[in-house]
């Protein structure tokens, strides 16, 4: 095991676990409607950043536009990726609506905020072609 303290800060460690594992997530809204102004999107950041911390993750990076957000979170591998999605859809849905209910119903209707579909991508760490490389070059036990 990995000693507890690490140069890099991404790299986080727990009982029995040393991790780093980072998502780049994208949410489109409903329609892939323009809903989105500014002030909602920044709204939408603090939303979010505070569902991370509810399951233990941090909110590294935010941004978007007015028809899609793009977020990069840390988070540990006891979180349930599909989890963490719905709760950041569904309480920043919820509270957008209710925060700005005028300007979403001119966009959206049906009660619907995101689209039900998302983009997850692992990133950080060694390229895939390194890591490949890597576990090739590893000895095999003899005998």
């Amino acid at each position: 095991m990995s000693p507890r303290w690490s140069p890099n800060p991404d790299v986080r460690t727990s009982r029995h676990v040393v991790y780093n594992l980072h998502v780049h997530l994208v949410f489109v809204t409903k329609y892939r409607r323009k809903a989105m102004t500014a002030a909602m999107l920044t709204r939408c950041e603090e939303i979010m950043r505070d569902v991370c911390a509810d399951f233990g993750a941090e909110l590294k990076q935010f941004n978007g536009e007015d028809g899609h957000v793009h977020l990069l979170v840390h988070y540990p591998p006891k979180v349930q990726l599909s989890k963490l999605v719905n709760s950041l859809k569904g309480v920043s849905a919820r509270m957008l609506r209710k925060e700005y209910d005028a300007h979403v119903r001119r966009y959206l209707w049906g009660g619907h905020f995101w689209s039900g579909s998302y983009f997850a991508g692992s990133c950080g760490g060694a390229p895939l072609t390194v890591v490949k490389q890597y576990i090739e070059n590893q000895k095999r036990p003899v005998g």
